[in-house]
């Protein structure tokens, strides 16, 4: 089955989402008969590029609400990622632009070393503390990866990408997606949001069944 996921890099709902769709899939026993592809989002591709800034004062002027607020609110999510063994540090994350890091995904998806990427970029924003639109960050994470330095700056300094990048948002747009994570099974089953396990579970299982029909 193919699983495609809509997500963004400074979304902690995509990566509380990512970890309980792995495990749905381990505890179906679907983990080798699933192809999950992930796909561009970006929830604010307005953020200056490479400027930073907290992202608790980013909250709370994007929803109008008190500093102490939008903390509490991070407080809340990190709790939440840690019921999947995720460690948020809420004090080190940074405002980001992801466009240049979903096309950094784009080129490792290319090169066979998609989910190492995504993976990596995810930790970066939420557990190291890492600005994930600063060209030395990308160049780190692909080198990671396995992707050579040069190939990667290659990249990053041309437009290479940049067309599937935008394809993938403008296709969240065309299938309603309004907001991420949002996972679509088989072109047919749509899961929206960083649902519980047994959600996720119960859509494999049926799409699984299906599939053996």
């Amino acid at each position: 089955m193919k699983i495609e996921v809509w997500s963004d890099y400074v979304c902690p709902f995509c990566y509380i989402g990512k970890r309980r769709l792995e495990e749905a899939l381990k505890a179906t026993g679907l983990e080798g008969n699933a192809e999950v592809v992930f796909k561009a989002f970006q929830l604010d591709p307005n953020t200056p590029v490479g400027e930073g800034g907290s992202v608790p004062e980013g909250l709370a002027k994007k929803y109008g609400i008190s500093l102490d607020e939008a903390e509490k609110m991070l407080e809340n999510v990190a709790l939440q990622a840690k019921t999947v063994g995720l460690n948020f540090d809420v004090n080190s994350m940074t405002g980001a632009n992801t466009f240049n890091a979903h096309r950094l995904a784009k080129l490792a998806e290319a090169e066979g070393k998609g989910d190492v990427v995504s993976e990596r970029l995810l930790k970066g924003h939420f557990v190291s503390g890492e600005a994930v639109d600063h060209e030395k960050t990308l160049l780190s994470i692909a080198e990671e990866a396995g992707i050579s330095k040069e190939r990667a700056q290659q990249m990053l300094h041309s437009d290479e990408f940049s067309d599937d990048v935008k394809n993938d948002i403008a296709e969240a747009g065309q299938i309603g997606v309004r907001g991420v994570p949002f996972f679509v099974i088989n072109r047919k089953y749509a899961i929206s949001g960083a649902q519980p396990v047994e959600a996720f579970a119960d859509a494999l299982k049926k799409v699984a069944a299906e599939e053996t029909k």
